[in-house]
């Protein structure tokens, strides 16, 4: 059996949850091939929705995307999806801002909507590599 060596952070506004996991479902498959960490509620839905085994942090608001930036900072990351809702108002944007800049910093892939997402979990940068166990 091969388990997953690649670690991927899914994230997604409230205006945007729905969209994370419509994509979730189209993409289970290769997104079972991961370790996955999200932020509170989305790493919620993904579990209840999918059954997908997700290391859920805080939620946005509560600091998950600066525990997610913080172990983009840590190489613990290998590539963040992130949905935005550019129409949404967010109080914590500095956080989001924190996280998208960190991805830009360390060179860590990020997508930020779905076309980009579907990119992103096909390039062999991130698509995992397994080790027998």
């Amino acid at each position: 059996m091969s388990t997953p060596t690649r670690t991927l952070a899914l994230i997604a506004h409230d205006g945007k949850k729905a969209d994370m996991i419509s994509f979730a479902h189209h993409h289970a498959e290769q997104l079972r091939q991961f370790n996955i960490i999200a932020t509170g509620t989305t790493g919620g839905l993904l579990q209840n929705e999918l059954d997908l085994t997700v290391d859920r942090k805080e939620s946005g608001p509560l600091g998950g995307d600066v525990q997610i930036a913080a172990d983009v900072v840590d190489g613990l990351v290998d590539a963040v999806i992130f949905f935005i809702d550019p129409q949404g108002k967010h109080p914590h944007e500095p956080d989001i801002q924190t996280l998208l800049r960190t991805c830009v910093v360390k060179n860590t892939p990020l997508a930020t909507n779905e076309p980009t997402a579907r990119m992103l979990l096909t390039t062999e940068f991130v698509a995992p590599t397994t080790e027998a166990t």
